[in-house]
């Protein structure tokens, strides 16, 4: 199969709208080609104008690890061409920036998450280029999580950084696709263009990622297709006292960690619970002491989750009903647990983080109802998930 970025460079006739065009192009780590040459060097061998490009979180060379560490603008030292950070001064394209180029190629490895932020750096891509008649192409990649749909829909006025617009935590699309719902959406007047995947196939080997790519991480944290697979149910960690892995070597393929829990504890309540939400995984009590970030230093209980391997199945894998049993089966064995992590993140200073990471305050009241029950919780979901469907269903390519 190719990806947007391989057809472009094998099929003349899709580079010939580039002709005397000033192009800029959105990338990062991961936006490389089938032999693994970086799309910005690959575009410029082929004599594309390249004459900016721009990084998102975490950096066009991906080396800042966390969350609100900035990247600042800078010259690449190869081509003489500004590299724009869209994760420092400003998030959303300036006006200079969107003057250094007439076409804008978008070339990042998503995660199929409503919080990975390339998501909603798309969407201000977009806007910035309806409003300075700007062209937009998506070289669209896989959906490594495939087609499923889960979680509740943000809610209106719940916006931010890691929530674009009412879509659900795992939104089964591909940035391409994405951008047809932003456009619907949204109602932007923009010149845009999908270059689209030649044979990726949803429910084909892989399930999203193709057997045959190699995995690259399109951010620090995201090393390998069992992160993103799990990663819809464990980015709420982020909002949440327990460590999420940072600092060990498997970042968000655990469902929690921390000195003083028992993880057999929660794993008995959680099958006793909800049993239905373990499917499709396995899950393995583990120990892990991080080298920073939380619990830094100190030795930690928790589950690793393993959405891979002969335990993964495709269709009975709900890592965001997952997620949300761990939380509850802490609140229920622990009630006095401080769960809640309160601090600014992604630059929202008065919500909780529980909170902007799910769109709205639903989940975390949920955990800390003692009357709430997995049916509760799966009825509100399972709604939020049908329209969800029936809204994207016109803008699916493949």
């Amino acid at each position: 199969m190719k990806f947007g970025i391989d057809r472009l460079l094998t099929e003349p006739d899709l580079r010939k709208p580039l002709e005397d065009k000033r192009v800029a192009l959105v990338a990062h780590p991961a936006s490389v080609t089938s032999n693994l040459e970086h799309s910005l060097d690959a575009l410029i061998a082929a004599g594309v104008n390249i004459t900016s490009a721009f990084g998102p979180q975490h950096g066009l060379k991906g080396d800042k690890q966390d969350n609100m560490v900035e990247t600042a603008d800078e010259t690449d030292p190869t081509y003489n061409i500004p590299v724009f950070s869209l994760y420092g001064e400003v998030r959303r394209p300036t006006g200079q920036m969107m003057s250094s180029a007439d076409v804008f190629l978008f070339d990042l490895q998503d995660l199929g998450c409503r919080i990975y932020t390339f998501v909603t750096t798309l969407l201000y891509l977009l806007e910035e280029g309806a409003k300075h008649g700007k062209s937009v192409w998506v070289l669209d990649r896989p959906n490594p999580a495939g087609r499923p749909v889960e979680g509740t829909l943000l809610v209106p006025g719940q916006e931010s950084f890691v929530g674009a617009g009412p879509m659900p935590m795992r939104h089964g699309l591909t940035m391409g696709e994405m951008g047809h719902w932003f456009i619907d959406h949204f109602g932007l007047d923009v010149d845009y263009r999908v270059i689209a995947m030649d044979g990726w196939e949803p429910e084909g080997p892989g399930f999203g990622w193709p057997t045959d790519r190699i995995w690259i991480n399109p951010s620090p944290n995201a090393a390998n297709v069992n992160m993103a697979r799990a990663y819809a149910g464990t980015v709420m960690i982020e909002g949440a006292t327990v460590s999420e892995g940072r600092g060990t070597t498997r970042p968000l393929e655990v469902l929690f960690g921390a000195p003083d829990l028992d993880a057999k504890a929660v794993l008995a309540e959680m099958r006793r619970v909800a049993p239905n939400w373990l499917k499709g995984c396995a899950l393995r009590e583990c120990w892990f002491e991080p080298t920073f970030h939380k619990h830094a230093g100190q030795l930690c209980n928790g589950l690793m989750i393993h959405a891979e391997g002969p335990f993964y199945d495709h269709h009975q894998f709900r890592p965001w009903r997952l997620q949300a049993l761990v939380f509850k089966a802490i609140r229920t064995l622990y009630p006095d647990y401080d769960l809640w992590r309160d601090f600014p993140y992604e630059y929202e200073l008065e919500r909780l983080a529980i909170d902007v990471i799910n769109g709205g305050p639903a989940l975390r009241e949920w955990v800390d109802n003692p009357a709430a029950s997995p049916v509760d919780l799966d009825r509100m979901a399972a709604n939020d998930e049908n329209e969800w469907r029936e809204t994207i269903a016109p803008h699916l390519i493949y």
